[in-house]
């Protein structure tokens, strides 16, 4: 039974659902983030020249963003830590090279003090450059330290004007230093060259991209971002996979992180009892420039080497973050004692590294495993997953076949009479 996923751009959705999804039993490695742990969240507004076009429901787009900021500060979670920094405020100029370091904190992270906050918002006017490249370095750094969730918010109107210093690369340098900090998207305008960068910032983080052209559409949506960093997370444990099977480390069910090299492959092991049916998806992530055409393949084999079961993943464009998943059941006993099996997982990538691009260290992975007692028996698995299913096709058929017989009969009763008459 294979599990088989493409993911585009945008797709870095599949890694929180890994996360949040997996229920691990008492013995499981991955460990729940500290609840003394304080979530962070930055909120990075785009405040140049631009901000100021009257098209977002009759007022300005900087109207429209002071009003979901309000609205947001007044319902962020008291748990959360919160700050607020803009790009392009600040400079009034044309001079390239000033106006592509115009970042600032405009409300440092910590404690929210909702009305130093609002005061602080109403102050801005629209007014310079847009260098997001550099506001999301500084963000990366108000947000640094600590093991509590930290979430960027970006809100832009327009593509980054400071390049070369590309803003996708930045945020996959930032995806690269595994400091768990996600990089949620929105955009003003529904251009797509605007729409095509914010969503790369966005995959290579695992955040999302959220196209908005409401007021309400903007409050709610910064709003529901907020109150996600409040949300407990698993955070993953670090593991390193081996070239062959013999020497892989013994994984439990939980969340692991790992980097594996361009074109290489990695061996995990996982002990699957009688009766318990294992279940495994992994993630790649393109955290650096990579040629077109890759795949991420995971193949469940015995420690001989006998596949059991597959599972992959092909991308051919940006696609920052690739995944695949398998399901192996293992069938029941009659005896108690019977032992566990052994079954090496094999995570496999066809990326390549583009020219003049590193390629160490490796390319970060996401591996979730988890082995719970199985729904059916293994045999309902096997026959395409159908279960009892099979019961109702059966009779589907044979009602069918007795459908066309009589309409069969009918049809020459009917030709008989007409010829007779």
């Amino acid at each position: 039974m294979i599990t088989r996923q493409r993911l585009a751009a945008g797709i870095c959705a599949l890694l929180a659902t890994l996360t949040a999804g997996v229920a691990f039993p008492a013995g499981a490695v991955a460990d729940e983030t500290d609840s003394a742990a304080s979530p962070k969240v930055e909120l990075v507004l785009d405040v140049s020249g631009s901000m100021s076009a009257r098209d977002i429901d009759g007022g300005s787009r900087m109207a429209a963003a002071r009003q979901a900021f309000n609205e947001v500060l007044d319902a962020t979670p008291e748990e959360v830590q919160l700050g607020i920094r803009t790009l392009g405020a600040n400079y009034h100029g044309n001079d390239r090279k000033t106006g592509c370091k115009d970042t600032a904190q405009l409300y440092p992270v910590g404690t929210l003090n909702r009305t130093e906050a609002k005061t602080a918002v109403a102050t801005l006017t629209p007014t310079g450059w847009t260098p997001i490249g550099p506001a999301l370095l500084k963000a990366a750094d108000d947000l640094n330290g600590g093991d509590g969730t930290r979430r960027i918010v970006l809100i832009s109107d327009g593509e980054d004007t400071c390049q070369p210093l590309d803003p996708c690369e930045v945020a996959r340098e930032i995806a690269a230093k595994g400091i768990g900090l996600t990089i949620d998207t929105l955009g003003l305008v529904p251009d797509a060259k605007t729409r095509d960068q914010l969503s790369c910032i966005a995959d290579a983080t695992g955040g999302t991209y959220t196209s908005v052209q409401h007021k309400e559409e903007l409050s709610d949506r910064v709003g529901q971002l907020v109150d996600r960093a409040a949300d407990p997370v698993v955070t993953p444990v670090a593991t390193e996979g081996a070239a062959q099977c013999a020497g892989a480390p013994t994984l439990k069910s939980g969340l692991y992180t790992d980097r594996e090299e361009f074109g290489k492959q990695r061996f995990y092991r996982v002990d699957v009892n009688p009766g318990q049916e294992l279940r495994a998806s992994v993630s790649v992530g393109a955290d650096r420039e990579v040629n077109p055409d890759y795949g991420v393949l995971m193949r469940a084999v015995t420690v001989h080497g006998r596949e059991i079961v597959r599972g992959e993943g092909t991308g051919n464009g940006r696609t920052d973050v690739i995944s695949t998943g398998l399901r192996y059941p293992k069938a029941e006993s009659d005896d108690d004692n019977a032992p566990a099996e052994t079954v090496c997982l094999q995570v496999t990538n066809s990326f390549s590294a583009a020219s003049g691009v590193k390629t160490t260290p490796g390319l970060p992975l996401e591996l979730t495993v988890d082995v719970v007692d199985g729904p059916d028996k293994a045999s309902d698995v096997a026959s395409f997953g159908l279960g009892r299913g099979w019961w109702l096709l059966g009779a589907l058929v044979l009602t069918g076949f007795v459908a066309g017989l009589l309409w069969g009969w009918l049809s020459r009763w009917r030709l008989a009479v007409w010829r007779t008459n």
